[in-house]
């Protein structure tokens, strides 16, 4: 949910150089608190989020806790498993299934 209250429920993200993961590393924020290593580097790789597509760290600041969790998960599925196909459990009924997150990967 963005500073006007506007819900965006599609993005795009792109996978993440050696740069990508290095540079945050330099960053104060960083250094500080290593925690908002996440924050960083997926500032740098999304980059649409509904309407908005300027994304920074203040946007990925602001995300629910629970998009953030999900956002990690996606970002550590397609640069270290090298495939968008998550599992995932309906909450309602608990079925189990997979769901493909992306099929353009490196596009």
């Amino acid at each position: 949910m963005d500073r006007h209250g506007n819900t965006h429920r599609t993005g795009v993200m792109r996978l993440a150089t050696a740069r990508d993961e290095l540079i945050p590393l330099t960053d104060i924020r960083v250094r500080e608190n290593p925690a908002y290593l996440s924050v960083v580097l997926l500032s740098r790789l999304i980059t649409r989020l509904g309407t908005l597509e300027d994304i920074d760290s203040g946007v990925v600041e602001n995300l629910f806790a629970v998009d953030l969790a999900f956002l990690q998960r996606f970002y550590e599925k397609i640069n270290l498993d090298g495939t968008p196909v998550a599992s995932t459990v309906c909450p309602d009924c608990r079925h189990e299934f997979d769901v493909d997150m992306g099929s353009r990967l490196g596009g």
